[in-house]
């Protein structure tokens, strides 16, 4: 049974995020864990958090909330139904970062579903921002599911590496469940700094990659002298893939892909599904 925390904020973008992990695990026996988290409120003068007594929390924030978590179990109710996935929903206050980790400690979480903002494009998963937070902060397997992202089997997966890492078992084993469970092809992308050979470690590191997805349909790409992320970006688009992979062992390497600190334009993220998986 797996388990899959989808944090809401009630918005259509959150709702497509629930649509998505519900079409992703479809033959799959899920507890989907969807939690409304009530930022704490600061008085005016945002010197200190203004005193909600529990009983007015309960009748005002986490009332209301719970309503709207109802409707949204409404909504899911309204989909076809799928007999091996079941719902459960949480109303909570506090500092959004504290309590996602609260609920995969207490929970056992598999993987944490949430979505991406595409209209203020990088602004929406900049590293201030809940999605930022969580994929950086909180020791969980993350899927960020763009806005507008109509769900298509992920039969191309994209996996960038800069193969300088070895890497651990447990996370391999997870790609490869994503990778098993819909029959997917497996692209890497290695974007070289210059035209120059691989190093010891890193030819190891591919060799263990060859290796291990050795039953799987896999491919090895190489782009020169590119940025990174408009290399991915340019490796999205050429193989039309339908989902990116990555490893958050190396969150440098991440954090160049998907973060910048002023971006004008929506970037490539916005439109294609990203997993980050961190090591155990």
């Amino acid at each position: 049974m797996k388990k899959i925390l989808i944090p809401t904020d009630f918005s259509e973008n959150a709702w497509n995020a629930i649509k998505y992990g519900m079409e992703l695990f479809h033959k799959t026996s899920c507890t989907f864990h969807i939690v409304h988290i009530n930022p704490i409120s600061y008085n005016s003068g945002g010197e200190e958090a203004m005193y909600i007594s529990p009983e007015i929390m309960e009748e005002t924030l986490l009332k209301e909330s719970n309503e709207k978590l109802a409707k949204v179990i409404k909504q899911i109710e309204r989909l076809p139904l799928n007999t091996k996935h079941s719902f459960h929903t949480t109303s909570l206050y506090g500092f959004f970062l504290d309590h996602i980790k609260q609920e995969v400690q207490d929970k056992d979480i598999d993987l944490i579903i949430m979505g991406t903002k595409g209209a203020s494009g990088f602004k929406a998963v900049s590293m201030g921002s809940n999605t930022g937070n969580v994929l950086t902060k909180v020791r969980c397997a993350v899927l960020a599911v763009p806005e507008d992202a109509q769900y298509s089997t992920p039969k191309e997966i994209g996996f960038p590496t800069d193969f300088q890492i070895g890497y651990d078992l447990k996370v391999m084993d997870y790609i490869k469940e994503m990778v098993v469970l819909h029959n997917s092809s497996l692209h890497f992308l290695y974007v070289a700094p210059k035209t120059e050979d691989l190093s010891e470690v890193q030819v190891k590191n591919k060799a263990f990659l060859e290796n291990y997805f050795i039953d799987s349909q896999y491919s090895f790409h190489t782009q020169n002298n590119r940025k990174l992320d408009e290399a991915v970006e340019k490796f999205v688009a050429d193989k039309n893939l339908d989902m990116l992979v990555m490893v958050a062992k190396n969150l440098n390497f991440i954090e160049r892909i998907l973060f910048k600190p002023t971006v004008e334009k929506i970037s490539y993220h916005t439109k294609v599904p990203f997993l980050v998986v961190h090591e155990g």
